[in-house]
Order: structure tokens, then C-alpha cells, then sequence
């Protein structure tokens, strides 16, 4: 089992580039083998791209070269005065991938990053090569209490955004430490630390407001959906839902939490690769331009 209180993991290199009209996106990345298909990792909501995938750097850089940005807000990811938005988000993305020579890809989605890889389906469907969605959904609010839940994210966003900065602070500082009693080692409290936390609490109402399910079929790129049977956060049928809305999906189950990826990363990191796998090898051979 791994833990977020470990000592600092071994992390590939990382590096800033500009994106211009967007921003300054900082990503890792890891050549992988020669030809090899490229995976985009899209983290959750609250992290940061380390602190979801570490545990799967390694396995996944034998078979793939990858690309594994920081979202807006989120660690070193793009700041903007702009309000945050997903789509935003998937654009972005295929900003980079222009940025770095990249025609086609495969977006891997955990949980919020699920959301970005829908997104980039919808929004840059000539990019897209497969699509790997991991503890996410086609939308996270049905009840009136997950309503009320997503709209105080969203009415501190706006807090956030008009209230002087000491408050900011005040509030960036509070949300900091009911993280950091989690009692992380300082490679990950130091991950938290470098957060724009309005973008966060935008990001969360974002979220609430997230629905694919109008359009999520027309999504036909070769899936991989992999299902966390005992997850507390988002809810399994919601996962499920989504694997049977996909026209060419399979789908993949891992026993755990939605915190699988690490806390069991013995068991979920096997079946993420065997996961983008699966994907890659139903995709149509690309073609080398002249």
C-alpha cells in the first residue's frame, strides 16, 4: 500500500512553458518508448498532477510517452484573473499539446480530470486518439443536498474573488489546514501550499455545474472506464453510468476508494495500464504526415 505520508517519491522532470493568450503551465513529462502513444494525465479536483499520479509515473512510462500537467489553480498550473471554467481547462490541453508538437493524444482523466478528458472529446475531437476515465462521472450533483454543497463552492469563489486580499488569505489559509491535518509528509503539504485557492473554490462550483450526459454518447473513441467499486466520493453507479454511455468502452474495476490510485496503488496501477492499453491498442494506426 502507498501513502500520501511517504517519503518524497521519485518524480520525473518537470519544466514551465507559456502558453500564449493562457498562461504559464508547468507539466512533467516522460519520453517513453520510441512511436509510443502519448497520455495526458488530468488530475482530480485539489491536487495536483504529482500528488494523484505518482504512483503511476514509472509503470506508465514503459509503454507511453506522458505528458502530466498541473490544471489551472491547482499546485503550478495557469493563474488567471478569468473566472475558472473546465472547459478552459481542455483547452488548455490542447494548447500544450500544439505547444509541444503533439497531433493526437490520449487524455486520462481522474475524478475533475475525468471531466477535462470528456471535454476535450466534445471540444477537440480531432486531438483525441482513446479516452481513459478513471473514479469520475458524467455529472456530480442529483440531490438537493450535492446542490447546496457545489453552490457554497461556488458562492465562496466569488467571495474569493471580490473580498479584500487579507481575507483571501484567511480563507486560502483555513482551507490549507483542514488539508494539512492529514498529516501529509512536506513533499505533499508543499504540493497543497502552491494552490491559488480561489481558482480551487471556482473549480469545485465548476464541478457542480458539470453535466455530459446531453452529448457523452456521441463521445465514439475507443474507452477504457476504470470503475472504484467502493468509492465515497463519487458514487459508483454514477461511474457506471458513465461506462454505459459509451458506445466503444470497457470497463475496468478496482475494490477500493476513490483514493485507490495511492492507496492502493499495488492494485490500481496494474489496472490503470492495462487500462490505457486496452485503449491504445483499439485506436487506428496514425498516419505520418509528408
Amino acid at each position: 500500500m502507498t501513502e500520501l505520508n511517504a517519503p518524497e517519491p521519485h518524480l520525473p522532470p518537470g519544466r514551465e512553458v507559456t502558453l500564449p493568450g493562457r498562461g504559464t503551465i508547468f507539466f512533467r513529462e516522460l519520453p517513453g518508448p520510441p512511436n509510443a502513444p502519448v497520455l495526458f494525465l488530468l488530475h482530480g479536483w485539489t491536487a495536483t498532477v504529482d500528488l494523484n499520479y505518482f504512483t503511476c509515473y514509472e509503470e506508465l512510462g514503459k509503454h507511453f510517452r506522458v505528458i502530466a500537467p498541473d490544471q489551472r489553480g491547482h499546485g503550478r498550473g495557469i493563474r488567471s484573473s478569468k473566472p475558472f471554467t473546465l472547459a478552459a481547462c481542455a483547452d488548455d490541453m490542447a494548447a500544450l499539446a500544439d505547444h509541444l508538437g503533439i497531433a493526437t493524444f490520449i487524455p486520462v482523466g481522474y475524478s475533475m480530470g475525468g471531466t477535462i478528458a470528456q471535454l476535450l472529446c466534445q471540444r477537440h475531437e480531432q486531438r483525441v486518439r482513446a479516452v481513459v476515465l478513471c473514479a469520475t462521472s458524467g455529472f456530480f450533483v442529483s440531490t438537493r443536498q450535492e446542490r447546496l454543497s457545489f453552490l457554497g463552492l461556488h458562492g465562496l469563489g466569488l467571495l474569493a474573488r471580490i473580498t479584500p486580499v487579507g481575507a483571501r488569505e484567511k480563507i486560502t489559509e483555513r482551507l490549507y489546514m483542514q488539508r494539512k491535518v492529514m498529516n501529509w509528509e512536506p513533499w505533499a503539504a508543499a504540493q497543497l501550499q502552491q494552490h491559488d485557492w480561489r481558482l480551487i473554490l471556482e473549480a469545485g462550483g465548476a464541478l457542480g455545474s458539470f453535466n455530459s450526459r446531453d452529448w457523452i454518447r456521441s463521445v465514439d473513441v475507443p474507452a477504457s472506464v476504470v470503475i472504484t467499486t467502493r468509492d465515497r466520493v463519487v458514487a459508483t453507479k454514477r461511474q457506471i453510468r458513465l461506462f454505459e454511455s459509451l458506445p466503444n468502452a470497457i470497463a475496468y474495476y478496482v475494490d477500493g476508494d476513490h483514493d485507490a490510485v495511492y492507496a492502493m496503488a499495488d492494485v490500481f496501477v496494474p489496472k490503470l495500464v492495462e487500462a490505457c492499453l486496452s485503449a491504445a491498442e483499439r485506436t487506428e494506426p496514425v498516419t505520418e504526415q509528408p
